[in-house]
């Protein structure tokens, strides 16, 4: 068990990259397919075993992984797990089987390429949530970009290349900039300690003028910002969307995006604390707009896939003004919304995939996605209807769903730090109920008009099998809410009431305890 517990976290991510490598070497498609479902599985055990044995009453890291790399840098392998990132791992890996099933049926040449693109994907998003050397990190954040790449430049629609070239450009910028933020960080902590480390748990305490503070946070949450995306830097998302194939749309709502508040939280507000506050009115602002400006726009959308890619611009939004309001109000107000910031991620991964995956299902009986092809189909899909009231309804927060828990502990930090914000806010509330009603009661209800709607199949048993986990889970997180809040809290109150001077304890595999940041110390930021 001792040995299990030190590599756990590793055996997490790195399943996934030597099922990639098996894929290609597989002899037939029906031997990849078994493979990749097998390889997925397999990291969705071993995380969750780090689900069942991780400390709900510990604040630090635990399943603490950390070796020499490249030590003459100060450049060390460092993995470890807290209530920060636990749930997206968990999401990453509980997601990653379901799609794959989602694919199951398609047999052309590139599916072999497919399938290893895909947990090559995986193990990008696994790595990025769990490592703690910014090196390390970055490796696996720029590893990301490639399999999406090309799983929306082959798969895609008509405009795919269009759509990702804009995604590598959007993103490749943003990432260019956070890593000279890096290397300048990199540089200061050597000038004011004498030792070279990537060690994100030493950088915490390195201390910056304001002038560069400014500067470098605004660099990590650039590169942060895009990838969310936040408003004004969401233009890439509608058309990655639109034109990515519904598998490369439920990873890239379901998780790609949220990695990018998880960077808000875990790098850019407890690096840089000072410049954290007085950014904090613009981002909370920019949230504010972004969850209107998402709204509206999903409102007037009339393809379905479109409208459901806008509206993670607005349900974002709402994690974007959680995640930050750790620096406004008191620390257990604070906290209460970056908890529902957290909480509201991995809703948003299940209600939005769902949405995407029956998105999908209509267009592949009718290859159309436009709103206006259908009306009525409840009354020959009764299992699609119940499954999209359900990823609906969670979506718009409906009491007894996730969304519901998520939104409203955002909602009352914010309101309570800032009635104007948290005001507004709960308008694209509403706004939400409009729009995502709208889709349901054009795709379901109405008259059955249209002759081609009539023969429509109803879910089959493989569509039947991957949406109903994501139907369940959406809500038993809003009727048994705690099951999941219990485990983050410790983590999110350590960073509401220590950002100014955040450090962290890491567990050691064997059960000791020891700093990571053995050089950190009170910097008076």
């Amino acid at each position: 068990m001792d040995f299990l517990n030190s590599h756990i976290l590793s055996i997490t991510t790195f399943v996934p990259l030597l099922t990639a490598i098996t894929v290609l070497l597989s002899p037939k498609l029906a031997i990849a397919r078994w493979v990749s479902m097998g390889g997925s599985i397999l990291a969705f055990l071993a995380s969750l075993h780090v689900w069942f044995y991780f400390d709900p009453q510990t604040a630090g890291l635990q399943f603490t992984e950390m070796h020499d790399w490249m030590p003459s840098f100060g450049i060390r392998y460092i993995m470890g797990v807290d209530g920060l990132n636990l749930l997206l791992i968990m999401l990453t890996t509980f997601l990653t089987p379901l799609i794959l099933l989602s694919v199951w049926h398609v047999d052309d040449k590139k599916q072999k390429a497919f399938l290893s693109l895909f947990m090559t994907l995986e193990c990008g998003m696994l790595g990025s949530l769990v490592a703690f050397d910014l090196v390390f990190f970055y490796v696996f954040w720029e590893a990301m970009l490639i399999p999406m790449y090309f799983i929306i430049g082959l798969w895609g629609g008509k405009n795919r290349i269009y759509a990702t070239t804009k995604f590598i450009i959007y993103t490749f910028v943003g990432s260019l900039l956070m890593l000279a933020a890096m290397i300048v960080l990199y540089v200061l902590h050597f000038q004011q300690t004498g030792i070279y480390t990537t060690n994100l748990l030493d950088l915490y305490g390195t201390s910056a003028e304001y002038s560069t503070q400014m500067w470098l946070f605004a660099a990590f949450a650039l590169a942060f910002a895009i990838k969310v995306p936040m408003f004004p830097f969401h233009t890439w998302l509608p058309d990655a969307h639109t034109e990515a194939p519904t598998s490369g749309s439920v990873i890239l709502a379901g998780v790609l995006l949220k990695l990018g508040t998880y960077g808000l939280v875990r790098f850019a507000i407890p690096l840089f604390p000072q410049a954290t506050a007085t950014f904090a009115p613009v981002m909370v602002a920019l949230g504010v707009i972004g969850i209107i400006y998402g709204a509206l726009t999903a409102w007037m959308q009339k393809d379905a896939k479109k409208m459901v890619a806008y509206s993670s611009v607005s349900h974002l939004g709402f994690v974007v003004i959680g995640s930050v309001a750790v620096v406004s109000g008191g620390a257990a107000l604070s906290a209460e919304a970056l908890t529902g910031a957290v909480y509201q991620q991995i809703n948003h991964g299940i209600s939005t995939g769902a949405l995407f995956f029956l998105v999908g299902c209509i267009y592949d009986r009718r290859h159309t996605r436009m709103l206006a092809d259908f009306g009525g189909i409840a009354k020959v899909m009764p299992w699609f209807a119940v499954m999209l009231i359900v990823a609906t309804l969670s979506s718009v927060g409906l009491p007894g769903t996730g969304g519901f828990v998520g939104e409203f502990l955002i909602l009352l930090g914010t309101f309570l730090s800032s009635p104007l914000a948290g005001a507004t806010a709960a308008l694209g509330v509403l706004l939400g109920a409009v729009y995502m009603l709208t889709l349901c009661r054009k795709i379901l209800f109405g008259p059955l008009d249209n002759e081609e709607n009539k023969t429509l199949e109803d879910l089959s048993p493989r569509e039947f099998a991957y949406l109903t986990p994501l139907a369940v889970l959406a809500v038993v997180m809003g009727v048994f809410p705690n099951l999941f809040l219990d485990k983050v809290r410790p983590s999110i109150e350590n960073l509401a009431n220590n950002f100014r001077n955040y450090k962290i304890v890491a567990e050691a595999p064997l059960g000791s305890e020891y700093l990571l940041g053995a050089d950190q110390k009170e910097t008076g930021r």
